[in-house]
């Protein structure tokens, strides 16, 4: 694909998850189709006819087994943020259709305790999870996601001083 041609495919749209627990550290976990360091968030796709937040609630629980239950919503970001997939992933991910994805991040305070985190779902993600102090979230990230996660981490900074 040509520079002009990327620049013309949309965005997808998605929702991403800061999962904090009492310690105001971050959920964040290894992605199980990467065998290099691919560290992030969860986050998924927004289907037809379903709104960011039902959306964040149910990819967090898609991919940790979390139940909304077990989480309160304490901020979303005041807009959408977008990133830009490296040219070689183009072809590899939602057909080629997508630059990259535009998203809507919840911070979401986890309720429950480690052992009603269980990321061997009936699709899993990802190998291995950790807590995170929140000055250690961006530096761990998939470099092509950096700059998103900052904005994120800025953004909801201030709800877990």
């Amino acid at each position: 694909m040509t520079a002009e041609e990327i620049a013309r495919l949309p965005y997808r749209q998605n929702v991403g998850v800061m999962l904090v627990n009492a310690q105001n550290r971050v959920f964040v976990a290894q992605r199980i189709d990467n065998p290099g360091p691919a560290l992030q968030m969860p986050q998924g796709g927004i289907d037809k006819g379903e709104d960011p937040r039902t959306a964040a609630l149910r990819e967090l629980e898609e991919e940790t087994g979390v139940s909304p239950a077990l989480v309160t919503v304490e901020a979303e970001t005041a807009g959408w943020i977008a990133y830009d997939l490296p040219v070689d992933l183009l072809p590899r991910l939602w057909g080629g259709k997508f630059r990259g994805q535009e998203q809507k991040w919840f911070l979401l305070r986890f309720h429950g305790s480690d052992d009603q985190i269980d990321i061997a779902t009936e699709h899993p993600e990802f190998s291995e999870w950790h807590w995170v102090p929140l000055d250690e979230v961006v530096e761990r990230i998939v470099p092509f996601k950096r700059a998103v996660y900052e904005q994120v981490v800025d953004e909801f900074r201030p709800y877990l001083a």
